[in-house]
């Protein structure tokens, strides 16, 4: 082999090994890229999606009345709180730990919620009827869906971002017929905290129009 062919084929072998190594860089940096999309897209849509999901479950727990499964929702350290209505009053609002929601969810035992809106007499019953009589009297499950939205408004005041600041919260609202001029719509919000990265169920408050 001649020296002037040496020269030339190291030249082409140059010229390939170049173009591979740019080729390689060019596949690595849209690997990258498109990792770099994909997980800042999962990111962005995380806590919406999650909170959805457990939204659905949570209503599907309540419609078929598997209320004893609930308790794997609510938060294990600052368990959870019922508001009859849109202003959540620790003084007044039942909050009762996971294991105490266990105890009491199968039990005859009976509470004091609230006063009912309107005739002002207060509503009296056991935890598993307060979830089947009022907290989820609805199939919300056939509502609107809102993510950290409030929908439905009416004259009680609403302070749940004042209690909750930190939290973030659904909300499931059915609105009202025209019999009514629509003022008998309800709705179901549901309270969540994020601890360790898992989202649990921290409060369910619901709402309608009081006079």
């Amino acid at each position: 082999m001649t020296m002037h062919k040496i020269f030339l084929t190291a030249a082409l072998l140059a010229v390939f090994s170049c173009a591979e190594n740019k080729k390689e860089i060019t596949i690595n940096q849209s690997s990258a890229t498109a990792d770099t999309i994909k997980n800042t897209a999962s990111n962005d849509i995380s806590e919406e999606q999650q909170l959805k999901d457990l939204n659905s479950k949570i209503l599907t727990i309540l419609k078929d009345g598997n209320y004893a499964e609930l308790s794997r929702y609510i938060h294990p350290a600052d368990g959870i709180r019922f508001s009859m209505y849109a202003f959540v009053d620790p003084t007044v609002d039942k909050h009762f730990s996971r294991k105490e929601f266990e105890k009491y969810i199968d039990a005859d035992v009976k509470f004091t919620w609230g006063n009912r809106d309107g005739s002002g007499e207060p509503l009296i019953l056991s935890l598993r009827d307060y979830l089947k009589q009022w907290a989820a009297a609805k199939d919300y499950g056939k509502g609107e869906y809102y993510f950290n939205e409030f929908k439905g408004k009416g004259n009680s005041i609403n302070n749940l971002k004042k209690v909750y600041p930190d939290d973030a919260f659904t909300e499931n609202y059915l609105s009202g017929t025209e019999e009514y001029g629509g003022m008998d719509w309800n709705s179901l919000r549901m309270v969540f905290r994020k601890d360790n990265g898992r989202y649990y169920l921290v409060a369910i408050v619901n709402d309608r129009w009081t006079v």
